[in-house]
């Protein structure tokens, strides 16, 4: 079965759950922008509880832009800001260190387009979990799919909308806020290490 998904920044484990348990995948990249969703952000688990990291884009005076065609606003540092808040998150997890290093260019190169950084943070993400990650892009937009062939997962990148509920794993803040779920993979990353393939294989995705 083949599975339709928005590439997004630093994907949420639903995202990556539904990649992990697919033959094929199908990346979005016809569809216009949505502002308030997962395509510019992801959600991290700081010492104050869930915090949002948020990529500034330059806004268009059409009312309708694609995605592959929305550019990044660089006027503002939001690369060291998040760097900043991973670490602020993280540096005490068991496997930041490790993946450091890896990650570091993200918050270094300069990109001019979203969709770019998108595909550039899933191709990282890919190394550190060692998840060979296959796939192809539409080439125009459907608002329906034949679900017969291709599991539209598309509604994933709306995160608030996500209802799927996974197993507890341990956190670093957990002793002050609980388990939160469903954050960014690198959630997941820095606190798993190399069992977090493992994981994402064995949970389960609610899809509506």
């Amino acid at each position: 079965m083949n599975t339709l998904l928005h590439p997004t920044y630093f994907p949420s484990i639903s995202h990556f759950v539904a990649m992990a348990q697919v033959e094929s995948i199908t990346f979005e990249i016809e569809d216009n922008f949505q502002k308030q969703t997962n395509r510019n952000r992801t959600y991290i688990y700081s010492p104050n509880g869930i915090q949002l990291l948020n990529i500034p884009v330059k806004h268009s005076k059409e009312s309708h832009q694609k995605t592959k065609d929305i550019k990044i606003e660089t006027d503002f540092d939001w690369q060291k800001q998040h760097f900043k808040s991973l670490e602020a998150a993280y540096r005490s997890s068991p496997f930041f260190e490790f993946f450091e290093d890896d990650l570091r260019p993200i918050f270094e190169k300069k990109q001019t387009f979203l969709l770019d950084l998108n595909f550039e943070t899933l191709a990282i993400l890919s190394k550190c979990l060692r998840f060979k990650i296959e796939y192809s892009t539409t080439t125009e937009y459907f608002h329906e799919v034949e679900t017969t062939v291709i599991t539209d997962c598309r509604g994933l990148v709306e995160g608030k909308k996500d209802k799927s509920v996974f197993e507890p794993y341990t956190q670093v803040f957990d002793d002050k806020h609980g388990f939160i779920n469903n954050l960014s993979v690198l959630d997941l990353l820095f606190n798993e290490g190399k069992f977090a393939m493992e994981y994402l294989k064995k949970q389960k995705l609610i899809i509506k």
